[in-house]
């Protein structure tokens, strides 16, 4: 196959994005069930997001009570803040999933 057929790709394809910043952002965070969750995704998402109020935090036990959902709302501004963000949610031993 010659260089030619193989299609160039665009350099800035990974970079495009659908959000306009700055905008409110959920991000859900699963994990564990255990004291302290809630407190430290809260304090996770102020490192990030310093007007970040955890009294916004939505939380949904698993039907089994094992696991807790939460909804964290954040002031998105970047793509960079986004990407660290969960980078320090998914790095963080009480996390299971975040999305």
């Amino acid at each position: 196959m010659s260089a030619s057929a193989i299609p160039p790709i665009p350099s800035d394809s990974r970079k495009e994005s659908l959000i306009e910043y700055p905008c409110d952002f959920p991000i859900k965070v699963m994990g564990a069930r255990v004291d302290g969750f809630a407190e430290t995704m809260a304090q996770i998402a102020q490192q990030f997001d310093p007007g970040f109020n955890p009294a916004t935090i939505e939380m949904r036990p698993s039907k089994a009570g094992n696991y807790l959902s939460l909804t964290l709302t954040i002031r998105a501004t970047s793509r960079e803040q986004l990407d660290n963000l969960y980078r320090a949610l998914t790095g963080h031993p009480m996390v299971k999933v975040a999305l």
